[in-house]
């Protein structure tokens, strides 16, 4: 028991956590000691780390195949997930597999199998259908933000997944909303449900704001600029209005990435990496954006338009003020516009003005063709960057290191100069592209 305890504060240690939250430590022992449990907590409370330190702690370090699988409902969130797995350190593998990467790539990663496998519904599916790895081992199962993978588009995929998982002797769903039917083939026989839906975000303040003309785009530029320089989300309802909402603030010089599901997921991957390393402040986005990604520290969120569904409204709320940090919800209503029961009770502001407007950042993003398979480090790529490409602390800004490739924030006056000086070098043993993206 004390090696356990010793793990979790070492864990705990590495993530920069004092200690778990009234809410983790319940969950962790529920999972513990029961085979079905739902997890209800509202976004940004840390439900991830809830659900990942009694499953790993579960684990058995001889066992070399696949012992738990954790769905997703998007790419970003299974990305998310496999990222926090391998920050904890536990020395456990973990792998993310997803629609949109190459089939190809899985089957390479996955044969050294990991004791983790973090996927979408279908990629997952497709994989167990072909029969990819054994599942013999695998005796956990967890459905994150569940009220999304058990929808209708869904439904094939996870019936045949849980019928493909036969060994199943744990089961974890977890979401921030509560209003979803569980179908029967689940199997969450008896589940201990913890639920802190009810806790108030106490630190976030919702405010609407009135618009007086119907597209709301000059209202929107005010709203941005009350709240200068820092970062947020404009969440719309489709691809087509976040075009639209783009162009205007393109036409206004405002810096900023778009974010939705028709984009190709290297695009959606790199519109994230600029926004968390603050080449952008700002992100525009659908619903897709409201579960998920890997954001931290959002100062606000814009609801540009209206959500359609409580759910929406309390996911896209989620994305600021989370945990102990303060954020602020704008709502943004055409004054003839029907405004759905569940935003109406909240605080009315009348049309803002502001004549200052966002600045860019100082930061730009570089890419670097070279990552963890080529035994390269974050330090390796410090390195580079403030020997070689004469670079000062305060100059060089955040550095994202994938499988393949890494990312590096760099002060914009910069970037011309280290690219000079750092391309086509080698970062150690391999020879590395440097480029702006």
């Amino acid at each position: 028991m004390s090696k356990n305890i010793k793990n979790q504060r070492d864990i705990l240690a590495k993530l920069g956590i004092e200690k778990l939250n009234e809410m983790q430590e319940e969950a962790k022992l529920s999972i513990s000691s029961h085979p079905n449990t739902i997890l209800l907590s509202p976004t940004g409370t840390g439900k991830t780390l809830a659900f990942l330190l009694p499953i790993i702690a579960e684990l058995d370090p001889t066992n070399e195949e696949v012992q738990v699988i954790i769905l997703a409902p998007s790419r970003e969130l299974a990305i998310q997930i496999a990222q926090v797995t391998r920050q904890m350190g536990t020395g456990f593998k973990v792998n993310e597999v997803y629609g949109g990467r190459n089939f190809s790539k899985d089957k390479v990663d996955l044969k050294h199998r990991p004791a983790i496998l973090v996927g979408t519904p279908g990629r997952i599916a497709d994989h167990l259908r072909r029969e990819t790895f054994s599942t013999r081992e695998i005796k956990t199962l967890v459905l994150d933000e569940f009220d999304k993978s058990l929808e209708v588009g869904f439904e094939d995929e996870m019936k045949d997944i849980v019928s493909l998982l036969p060994h199943i002797e744990k089961r974890v769903l977890t979401s921030a909303t509560k209003d979803m039917d569980i179908p029967q083939f689940v199997g969450m026989k008896n589940p201990l449900t913890i639920n802190y839906l009810g806790e108030k975000i106490a630190k976030l303040q919702v405010k609407r704001i009135l618009s007086p003309t119907k597209d709301k785009l000059d209202t929107l530029l005010n709203t941005i600029s009350l709240v200068a320089n820092q970062p947020g989300i404009i969440f719309c309802n489709f691809k087509n209005t976040i075009q639209y909402v783009s162009d205007f603030l393109n036409n206004n010089g405002i810096p900023h990435g778009c974010f939705y599901g028709g984009m190709e997921q290297k695009e959606r991957e790199r519109a994230l990496i600029k926004f968390r390393n603050g080449t952008h402040q700002l992100i525009i986005a659908t619903d897709l954006a409201a579960r998920g990604i890997d954001v931290p520290e959002i100062k606000f969120i814009i609801h540009y338009q209206l959500p359609l569904k409580s759910q929406e409204f309390t996911h896209r709320n989620g994305r600021t003020a989370r945990m102990h940090a303060e954020g602020t919800a704008f709502v943004l209503q055409w004054e003839h516009e029907t405004v759905p029961d569940f935003i109406s009770d909240v605080e009315v502001v009348e049309e803002v003005v502001s004549s200052a407007r966002p600045k860019a950042s100082g930061w730009k993003t570089l890419f670097i063709s070279g990552g963890r398979k080529d035994k390269i480090s974050k330090g390796d790529i410090a390195g580079l960057f403030m020997k070689q490409g004469n670079l000062n602390k305060d100059e060089l800004g955040i550095i994202e290191l994938k499988s393949d490739c890494a990312f590096v924030a760099v002060k914009a006056d910069k970037v011309k100069e280290v690219i000079q000086k750092t391309n086509n070098t080698r970062l150690k043993k391999k020879k590395v592209r440097v480029s702006r993206i």
